[in-house]
């Protein structure tokens, strides 16, 4: 058992000095994660020295000390802390120059909470994915730059290939695959192994931004463009000169945008929304999608020129169901990185694993993801076993069970009999008790060692 002071969920401080957004932000984030919150920068970094912190949510503009003075000296006590800078609309260019000096990423007030969760959920994944995280099948780990890739599929294998050769060129490339997978990993794993790597990777959900301000995102807006617009802001693509741009959910950009991104990559050069200046950009991008892509070109939802344009090196991920290889090191991996993110030290039963690694995993590697962290929050047990895991995936245990070899034609009340035997003894001997059998089989656990009886002494 863990002890009671022990953190069952992610930390997050808020630094704000304005009570109103501090308030704003808990309500938001209080139902995933234990909240901290102050107002005084110096406290922050007197709370930073004393207590676990996974993500510090900044604003840029504090009384006495700077929001990018209190960010250094974050950095240089702890680099591991994801620090996500606040800012008003007008201030936003002060929050992306911060990126360029250690922060994960920005948020605008007022906020967006989608937008917001998304945010900090991935300062989480950049955290964790960190090599400290370690992995539990060292001979499973690939390598690309400083962005390691767990998997013992063959057909991983064929992706990895892929990744290394392209890396080494300037090619655009649209990553498909079905959510979950691993798309951004597989971008970032692109850039960190080509010669922009010391350069910015920069990715943006296209379908978590509204339709209205995604050109002032990628593009950037000038002062005065539009309401609001109190100050120039540089867009991705300028953040990430010289780097890569990833754009994931690419088809939910509109058509009109679509014919704006198009010319960028044409002629390597874009516009500030309210500008008539063109700015030349070096960007590599990466498109993903987990969309039928295609079949948008044909119904005319997706630009025919914007897709050949992005498909120059198609990249498809296979789904996790199609390798099961994979999922138990990526179990144990998981397992670990709880195991350490909540201080507890759950195992798995046996039987745990193998339903578990029976699944198909239709949510793919966030699904398995999921379910680890789940059960390693919820369970009270050390020992996570079968009978902790959701019904879905008990359930599995009993299909694809093979029918025992008959040396005769049986009739079917003696091959009911026999099958009947066969599958007590396996879902037995896979639960490790009839008790747990019994619950899964839906009977009562004496029915259960009364028919085992019967069938040992026939």
């Amino acid at each position: 058992m863990q002890p009671k002071d022990a953190r069952q969920r992610p930390r997050i401080l808020i630094v704000d000095d304005e009570a109103s957004a501090r308030e704003s932000l808990e309500i938001v984030l209080e139902d995933q994660y234990d909240i901290m919150a102050t107002g005084d920068g110096m406290q922050a970094l007197r709370i930073v020295r004393e207590k676990p912190v996974d993500v510090i949510l900044l604003d840029i503009t504090m009384p006495k000390v700077s929001g990018l003075q209190i960010l250094e000296r974050i950095k240089q006590f702890n680099e591991t802390i994801e620090v996500v800078m606040v800012s008003a609309l007008d201030r936003a260019h002060e929050a992306t120059a911060a990126m360029k000096h250690g922060a994960f990423d920005y948020v605008t007030k007022p906020f967006d909470a989608d937008a917001l969760m998304n945010v900090v959920a991935a300062a989480l994944r950049k955290r964790d994915s960190r090599p400290s995280a370690g992995f539990t099948h060292r001979g499973s780990v690939h390598h690309f730059g400083d962005v390691q890739i767990l998997s013992e599929s063959r057909r991983m294998e064929a992706v990895f290939d892929l990744v290394r050769k392209v890396a080494q060129a300037h090619s655009s490339i649209l990553i498909t695959g079905e959510s979950g997978t691993g798309k951004e990993l597989v971008a970032r794993a692109i850039h960190a192994a080509s010669s922009r790597a010391a350069k910015p990777f920069v990715a943006i959900n296209c379908a978590a931004i509204p339709a209205e301000l995604m050109e002032s995102e990628l593009f950037g807006h000038e002062k005065g463009s539009f309401t609001g617009a109190h100050a120039r802001t540089v867009g991705k693509f300028e953040f990430a000169h010289g780097g890569t741009l990833f754009l994931d959910e690419i088809p939910s950009l509109k058509l009109e945008l679509q014919a704006k991104l198009l010319r960028v990559l044409q002629e390597r050069e874009f516009t500030r929304v309210g500008s008539h200046q063109p700015l030349k950009v070096d960007v590599r991008v990466i498109a993903a999608t987990n969309r039928n892509i295609e079949q948008m070109v044909s119904t005319h939802l997706f630009r025919e020129d914007l897709y050949y344009r992005l498909n120059v090196v198609p990249l498809p991920i296979p789904p996790l169901r199609s390798r099961p290889e994979d999922i138990l090191p990526l179990l144990l991996h998981f397992l670990k990185l709880f195991n350490e993110r909540y201080h507890r030290g759950k195992t798995l039963s046996t039987a745990a694993l193998d339903a578990i690694c029976a699944y198909p995993f239709p949510g793919n590697v966030r699904e398995l993801s999921n379910l680890v962290e789940r059960l390693v929050v919820a369970t009270e047990n050390d020992l996570i076993d079968l009978d902790h895991l959701p019904d879905i995936y008990r359930q599995r245990t009993l299909e694809g069970l093979p029918f025992p070899e008959l040396s005769e034609a049986p009739s079917l009340k003696e091959a009911l009999k026999r099958y009947e035997a066969f599958l007590i003894e396996k879902v037995v001997k896979n639960c490790g008790s009839r008790r747990k059998a019994a619950k899964i089989l839906k009977v009562n656990h004496t029915t259960i060692t009364r028919k085992l009886n019967r069938c040992r002494s026939a």
